[in-house]
């Protein structure tokens, strides 16, 4: 992975974990259609269709994946990382909810210029669930 992508990658996965991801997320529906042109827009289209079970505070997941120029999945998303707790039906819960969400918000609407640059590249989200984010 070159230095842009990892870069790339590194902002995605901020926006996802950061206390400011939710109010991001606010502005934007699930499965808008609004055109997504930057690596924001897509943290947001895709933060937006996430509803982490209750009982999941403190819980992480780092997916890795690709997308193609029309916002499709190549492949299957895998894990890389998890923070999860003692209790399996809540770790499960955590984890179905967060591939809920990627399989919402998908195919995500990019513009011409954001499908051409995102194509193929190896993106890491991680999901974070804090107390702070509650609404």
């Amino acid at each position: 992975m070159n230095f842009r992508h990892a870069v790339a990658a590194l902002a995605f996965a901020v926006m996802l974990s950061s206390g400011s991801g939710l109010a991001q997320a606010e502005g934007r529906a699930c499965g808008s259609r609004d055109p997504v042109n930057s690596i924001s827009d897509m943290a947001e289209a895709i933060y937006a269709c996430w509803q982490p079970p209750p009982g999941t505070d403190g819980m992480a997941l780092t997916l890795r994946f690709s997308l193609r120029r029309d916002g499709t999945l190549i492949g299957k998303p895998r894990a890389t990382f998890s923070k999860l707790g003692q209790d399996d039906r809540l770790n499960k819960a955590f984890v179905a909810s967060v591939l809920e969400a990627l399989d919402k918000a998908l195919p995500v609407p990019f513009t011409e210029s954001m499908g051409g640059a995102i194509a193929g590249r190896i993106l890491s989200p991680l999901f974070t669930w804090t107390p702070e984010r509650k609404s």
